[in-house]
């Protein structure tokens, strides 16, 4: 079959193991021109507090990723015949320097929105996702799904502190990047550090899906929520992969028991499908902290999961 956009190597002709490692093992290009979506690493941590490693996450799940193939089973999308998708490489980073990290990354982004990409990354800590809306939401905020054990709203760390990975969306909201009355959090749970940790998150609008509720209500019902929340207007969606139970993402900062399954996430995301989406990301997956590349394969997978419904929300567009 003639293939008009770029495809992943063929595992019948060159064996997973073998070639250069790529996102999906897509070609790689430097221009985001050249590619409708673009499959980005953020390989950066700074904004860790405690378990740091999740700027070893885009290597690893670029390795996991070979495990993907073209089709997805259910929805029979195929990203690679609707778009040009390629592997943009990593975004700029500085590992000691917290601000021209930020910079760095939001720059690379600007080049990637400005060329009319849409962008679907790896990071990296969940802080990676700020630069990323300072990118792509300077015009107008988005709205956004958000998967989490945690709400990541809270205000500062360690003294005066604005910037960690458990502040970026209290700062995006602060900033005018994200609209809190079309945000959705799905799956929050966890002990916390006092009585009023979500007090900002649902003081500003945002509509928090505690796992205990989510557990209630079901997936088709939290889909239909999600939905009503974002509506049709600009809408991003973020993974963190602490989400999901430990016992099937132990490679990660956080890790919070009682999480939803694999199988859970990956009918949620699917349900997203048809929404106006504009960009996702896969963050926290921490190598160290791995199991036998459990957590990388899943981040590689639900990172193909993301990229069908981008591809078909992207074509729609057009």
């Amino acid at each position: 079959m003639e293939h008009h956009f770029p495809q992943p190597l063929d595992a019948a002709e060159i064996p997973r193991f073998a070639g250069i490692p790529t996102f999906m093992r897509l070609p790689a290009f430097e221009d985001p021109a050249q590619v409708d979506i673009a499959l980005v690493g953020v390989p950066w941590d700074g904004g860790t507090t405690n378990r740091a490693g999740a700027r070893h996450g885009p290597r690893e799940v670029r390795n996991q990723s070979s495990l993907m193939r073209r089709v997805h089973h259910v929805s029979r999308i195929a990203p690679y015949d609707l778009l040009r998708v390629g592997d943009l490489g990593d975004a700029p980073t500085n590992p000691i320097n917290l601000h021209d990290a930020l910079g760095r990354i939001e720059q690379f982004f600007r080049c990637i929105h400005k060329a009319g990409a849409i962008p679907l990354s790896i990071g990296g800590d969940h802080l990676v996702t700020l630069p990323i809306f300072r990118a792509l939401a300077a015009q107008r905020p988005v709205g956004m799904v958000h998967f989490d054990a945690h709400s990541d709203t809270n205000d500062r760390y360690f003294g005066d502190n604005p910037y960690t990975h458990g502040t970026p969306f209290r700062r995006a909201v602060e900033e005018g990047l994200l609209d809190p009355k079309r945000t959705v959090q799905i799956g929050i749970r966890g002990s916390i550090y006092s009585a009023d940790d979500e007090a900002f998150a649902r003081a500003c609008g945002i509509r928090v899906i505690a796992m205990e509720e989510f557990a209630a209500l079901g997936v088709a019902a939290t889909l239909a929520e999600a939905r009503r929340v974002v509506g049709d207007g600009p809408t991003y969606i973020s993974f963190d992969v602490d989400v999901l139970d430990p016992a099937f993402a132990p490679g990660t900062g956080t890790p919070e028991i009682g999480g939803m399954t694999t199988l859970q996430a990956q009918h949620l995301i699917r349900g997203l499908q048809g929404l106006d989406l504009v960009g996702a990301d896969v963050v926290e997956v921490s190598p160290p902290f791995d199991a036998g590349g459990m957590t990388a394969l899943v981040g590689a997978t639900i990172m193909f999961e993301l990229l069908c419904i981008l591809a078909d929300a992207t074509a729609s567009r057009r």
